[in-house]
């Protein structure tokens, strides 16, 4: 099941509660959505797929067009998590590392809602985030009040991730309090995701920096300012210990991004399968065929990348932590 973003806060507090963290997976293909919903549906977890510009944009999507691509993307996820055989899982779909000039209009119309192209239908994202990375304070303010603000035009509800200097070691707390409160007086109850920099980098290597300390401390004054169960989003996963990830989502720690860890293993199976085949990808071979549609590669990928995001969800408490979401939203 697709979750709203209403039905998103309901999981993410029952992750801040229960003392689990939602995988946030981005997956740059229609393959790698199906292999994380596998996972997630082996292990009876909670799940959250997440796209960056460059996959709305990219070929398996909107071919070079947002916009479209963001539709595409969530059309996608909405028809396989409403499929008899993922409706059990809790899917929420987030909006990462959207920057540049087509930002915010790209995501009011999301907010808005995208049309499906079936039967006047439309989607939108479970939450939403603005990528701070090139922005000011007063900027980075001003994005997330002008998205909350575009919800309440439309009357419809948005659950934002606000964050602040992921890749810039510790976040000082009184930049939280500073952005968390001036969104909150001028927009309040949008955020519900609170992404400060705790000493991780995006990219592969060393994550020496990670502190659970800080984690702990942002999550609490994220509580008290915004005065609601707010956890935190850990950007730049990769390259973590399996304690690191559970001391982070011990410290309060309710979404794990997770994306160039996720890359290189898909690459390095995808490498394996076409040199383990190389001599049948050749015109007149028996098995070209076979060897040659993407359905081969795609299904060597999958058996080594969904065993990966298994225990990835495992690592992070999230395994078997379904049936609490969905006793939360109601669902039979």
């Amino acid at each position: 099941m697709l979750l709203d973003p209403l039905q998103s806060r309901i999981v993410l507090r029952a992750a801040l509660e229960h003392r689990f963290a939602l995988l946030a997976v981005n997956a740059d293909s229609p393959a790698a959505i199906t292999d994380v919903l596998e996972a997630a549906r082996a292990e009876d977890a909670p799940v959250l797929i997440e796209a960056s510009l460059w996959q709305l944009t990219g070929h398996s999507f909107g071919a070079g067009d947002a916009a479209l691509g963001m539709a595409r993307y969530l059309v996608q996820i909405a028809l396989l998590a409403s499929s008899e055989r993922y409706r059990s899982v809790p899917v929420l779909f987030h909006t990462d590392h959207i920057r540049g000039p087509q930002t915010l209009p790209l995501l009011e119309a999301s907010i808005r809602g995208l049309p499906a192209g079936v039967a006047g239908a439309e989607v939108s994202p479970s939450t939403i985030s603005v990528d701070s990375s090139s922005l000011s304070e007063a900027e980075n303010i001003g994005a997330l009040v002008r998205l909350g603000r575009a919800a309440a035009d439309c009357g419809r509800p948005v659950t934002l991730e606000m964050e602040a200097g992921v890749d810039d070691g510790v976040t000082e707390l009184s930049v939280a309090e500073r952005l968390l409160g001036v969104v909150e007086s001028q927009t309040p109850g949008t955020i519900h995701l609170w992404a400060p920099g705790v000493g991780t980098r995006h990219g592969l290597g060393e994550q020496e920096g990670f502190s659970p300390d800080a984690v702990k401390a942002h999550r609490e004054l994220a509580c008290r300012l915004l005065g609601r169960p707010v956890g935190i989003a850990l950007h730049g996963s990769s390259g973590l210990s399996p304690s690191a990830l559970k001391a982070a989502v011990s410290a309060g720690v309710v979404k794990v991004n997770w994306s160039s860890e996720s890359l290189r293993i898909r690459s390095e199976a995808a490498r394996e399968y076409f040199a383990s085949r190389s001599d049948e990808l050749v015109p007149g071979h028996p098995a070209w065929k076979s060897a040659a549609m993407d359905h081969g590669v795609q299904s060597h990928v999958a058996s080594r990348y969904q065993p990966r995001v298994a225990e990835r969800i495992r690592c992070l408490g999230a395994s078997g932590r379904g049936a609490i979401c969905r006793d939360a939203l109601g669902m039979a």
